[in-house]
């Protein structure tokens, strides 16, 4: 991922809004935090993890993902739409894809629970 390249967009799309590597040190997701529960996402990859509480609605804006939930994978492409329901592990992988996410409720770290 060109992180240097992605962040500028990012900045000049959304100028002041949060922008989070992850991992820091050699990211394969760059999320920018547009504001409660709503965030774009950059993503090559990321790791397995589920929610407590929370369902997200992806929708695929540029490139093309494929997301696992549940050993489950789908094959996604700009425009296409996926609802991940509280509890179901997931994780996804892509090429710089740009995704929307909606989250309700809103994003929270101590909701976001990482597998193994």
């Amino acid at each position: 991922m060109n992180v240097e390249r992605v962040v500028s967009e990012l900045k000049r799309k959304y100028p002041g809004k949060k922008i989070i590597l992850d991992p820091p040190e050699n990211p394969t997701e760059i999320i920018c935090e547009i504001e409660n529960g709503i965030a774009i996402a950059i993503i090559d990859e990321s790791r397995p993890h589920y929610h407590k509480k929370a369902t997200e609605f992806y929708e695929v804006l540029q490139g093309d993902l494929i997301i696992t939930i549940d050993k489950r994978k789908y094959k996604l492409k700009k425009g296409d739409k996926i609802t991940i329901k509280p509890g179901k592990i997931h994780s996804v992988k892509g090429n710089e894809t740009w995704v929307s996410c909606l989250s309700k409720p809103g994003w929270k770290s101590e909701d976001h629970v990482l597998v193994k």
